[in-house]
């Protein structure tokens, strides 16, 4: 019997976070989602640190690549010109994720 459950996702690539950072700062949105992967990097690696755990890393990498991966088809989107002004964001019907 695994420790594991089955349904856990595989860790990232070793050099995945590098990876991902380069592709940051290369994106147009480098003034804001460097810094931003940064905060996330830093609190997540001192998280790890304190519980010898290293999903707090792989979490952020994964959710930063899904970040990257939707980046297109939110562009897409907003280059429509759909009018978003008169609806409400879902963190404040639902509250603060996490």
């Amino acid at each position: 019997m695994s420790a594991q459950p089955e349904e856990a996702p595989a860790p990232p690539a070793p050099a995945a976070a590098a990876q991902l950072l380069a592709r940051l700062r290369a994106d147009r949105r480098s003034d804001t989602w460097v810094p931003a992967f940064e905060r996330d990097w830093a609190k997540a690696l001192e998280d790890s640190r304190h519980s010898y755990n290293l999903t707090p890393l792989h979490d952020v990498v994964r959710g930063w690549q899904l970040r990257v991966a939707a980046a297109p088809a939110v562009d897409t989107y907003m280059d429509s010109g759909r009018d978003e002004t008169g609806f409400v964001d879902l963190d404040d019907i639902l509250g603060a994720r996490r």
